[in-house]
C-alpha cells in the first residue's frame, strides 16, 4: 500500500465526469488500498477516486459506521434534509455550509463486483453524497452557501 497524493482545487481531473469500473482486478484493489491508507493518513471522511488523479467511479468512506468502498454508486433514494459543515482534502484550509439530504439509499459494487444496496443517514449520508459529487465533477464549494477559512 502506498499513500497518494490528494489532488487540490484548481487541477482540471476534479471537474471531469469518471468512468465505470470496468475490471475488478488486482490493480483496482491496490489502488483500493491505496485511497484506504491515504484517507486515514489525512484524517479525512471519505476520499474519491478523481482526488488521487483517477477518472473512475469509486470512492471510499471512513466514518463511525466503519470503512466502505463504493464502485459505481448511484443513489437510487433520498429523503429529508440536513445542512452542515463541510470540508474537503481537496479544497484546504476552507469549510462551508451545504445542504444535503438526510437519509440516502445507493446501490453499488464490492471490488469483486458483488452488488450491494446500503441505507445511510445523517453524516454517513453527508459523506456518501460529498464523494459521490466528485465522481461527476462537483465540489462541495459548488453547493455551498457560506464558506470560511478554517
Amino acid at each position: 500500500m502506498a499513500i497518494r497524493n490528494v489532488v487540490q482545487v484548481g487541477d482540471d481531473v476534479l471537474r471531469q465526469v469518471c468512468f465505470p469500473v470496468e475490471e475488478f482486478d488486482e490493480k483496482l484493489w491496490k489502488l483500493l488500498d491505496d485511497m484506504k491508507e491515504t484517507v486515514k493518513k489525512e484524517e479525512g471522511a471519505g476520499l474519491a477516486a478523481p482526488q488521487v488523479g483517477i477518472l473512475r467511479r469509486l470512492a471510499v468512506v471512513d466514518v463511525e459506521e466503519g470503512y466502505f468502498e463504493f464502485i459505481n454508486p448511484k443513489i437510487i433514494d433520498q429523503k429529508g434534509e440536513q445542512s452542515g459543515w463541510e470540508g474537503c482534502l481537496s479544497v484546504r484550509g476552507k469549510s462551508g455550509i451545504v445542504s444535503r439530504p438526510m437519509k440516502v439509499t445507493l446501490v453499488y459494487q464490492d471490488r469483486n463486483g458483488e452488488k450491494h444496496t446500503l441505507k445511510a443517514k445523517g453524516f454517513f449520508a453527508r459523506a456518501i453524497c460529498h464523494e459521490l459529487d466528485h465522481l461527476d465533477g462537483v465540489l462541495y464549494i459548488d453547493k455551498a452557501t457560506h464558506i470560511e477559512k478554517a
